[in-house]
């Protein structure tokens, strides 16, 4: 009697599209092998809130293991990717090669400088804890060293922050920079007011969120002034080095910069051999397969997926979560024998973004909601889809006692680095 091997699953990324279809195969008829270079999933929506001292890193994160605990057929590898074998079906990891009969690709995306890699020491853009905890040191120790010096010169360049970028990360960083200056580090200090920082949230475009309605994105650009944000529009950043940005023809110093401008996907494509997108994306069919390999799958930012109107998906969480739901069913249709679902088709349920308290914008495409309103919507929604009770629990009590204290929690500088 001959014992049949089961068919070997490999998913590389445990972010939203990985995990969604790892949770979609749990205790299916194969073996399922989770790859990822970090043993937890993080929920980088509340990327920025780690940034500025509002949360944790512990309460957005939650260990690999502990989320797929109950699938019996799955299994999670920490290690580096550093290639695939397409012939000999192989993912290559630093030290050693795993085999597989149908490969996942959702390793997500990266930072992109725009030709200018070398502004990365300085301008430090947000996708990782490292790169929360990182940007919270820089700010927290710009207030103390302002705190600390008694030259009015190097005083307003602590006290000057620079937001590149104005998409949802960028306005929800600089609103909570603002909030964090204006709110809750108000009595902390003796020699220095925090008021006095001066928070500059600059777009090359001509309007913030652009991807949102106009009627939205001049919302959000009047929330973002009533919190003393100022707004630098249609003006791209020349220069970004240690001692501030050059914007235009203006030159202005400041201590702490963010990037937040743009990103480009993994290095996906390399490891396949494929021709990328204009940003990197690997381009796959309606089905999520890559042309000429129904055995490989790419989803979330590393994809070019076409959408109803033929243009690219963008790169979302709700993008990742469903096509990993589907290249689940898929897989399941597959093994049970049965025939394939209709081509991937995403349900677009609305995009957010919050700028402080108690301002939102919110575009459901047949309902757009601003104000406090939109504000009370994104918070539900974040915490729902944060993973574990425990996580949703302490994040919605974290940001009750903010909101009733006007005190931010995990305002702590640790860490090594040079401000």
């Amino acid at each position: 009697m001959v014992i049949m091997a089961r068919p070997h699953i490999v998913i590389v990324g445990a972010g939203f599209g990985g995990l969604n279809a790892a949770h979609g195969l749990a205790n299916a008829d194969a073996d399922v092998t989770v790859i990822d270079r970090r043993n937890y999933h993080l929920f980088q929506p509340l990327l920025y809130q780690v940034a500025t001292a509002g949360l944790s890193p512990a309460q957005i994160a939650q260990p690999i293991r502990s989320i797929l605990r109950k699938a019996a057929n799955a299994r999670v590898i920490m290690g580096r990717v550093t290639g695939v074998d397409r012939q000999r079906r192989i993912v290559r990891l630093a030290d050693r090669e795993v085999a597989y009969d149908t490969l996942v690709l959702a390793t997500g995306s990266r930072h992109a400088y725009f030709g200018h890699d070398e502004w990365e020491s300085v301008a430090p853009g947000l996708k990782k804890i490292d790169d929360a905890t990182g940007i919270r040191r820089r700010i927290l120790m710009a207030f103390e060293q302002a705190e600390q010096t008694n030259d009015p010169t190097a005083r307003r360049r602590f006290l000057t922050f620079v937001v590149i970028g104005a998409g949802p990360t960028g306005v929800e960083m600089a609103g909570a920079i603002a909030e964090l200056a204006h709110v809750a580090l108000r009595n902390d200090f003796r020699t220095i007011n925090p008021r006095d920082a001066r928070i500059v949230l600059v777009e090359a475009g001509p309007r913030v969120l652009a991807a949102f309605p106009p009627s939205l994105s001049q919302s959000a650009e009047q929330s973002l002034k009533r919190l003393h944000v100022e707004v630098r529009l249609g003006r791209p950043v020349n220069e970004c080095d240690a001692m501030g940005v050059t914007i235009g023809q203006e030159r202005l110093e400041a201590s702490t910069i963010v990037w937040a401008a743009g990103v480009a996907s993994s290095s996906a494509a390399s490891w396949l051999g494929v021709e990328p997108d204009r940003v990197g994306r690997v381009v796959v069919g309606r089905d999520l397969t890559l042309p000429g390999n129904p055995e490989i799958f790419v989803i979330g930012d590393t994809a070019h997926a076409p959408g109803r109107d033929g243009k690219p998906l963008p790169g979302l969480a709700p993008v990742a979560k469903q096509q990993g739901a589907y290249v689940a069913r898929v897989l399941r249709a597959r093994l049970a024998g049965r025939a394939a679902p209709a081509p991937f088709r995403y349900r677009d349920f609305g995009t957010m973004a919050t700028i402080g308290r108690r301002s939102a914008v919110a575009d459901f495409g047949w309902l757009k909601v601003d104000g406090t309103l939109a504000w009370l919507l994104w918070g539900l929604i974040h915490v729902t889809f944060l993973i574990g009770f425990r996580n949703r629990f302490v994040v919605l009590f974290d940001w009750m006692w903010s909101y009733a204290t006007f005190q931010s929690g995990a305002r702590l500088i640790t860490g090594q680095g040079q401000h």
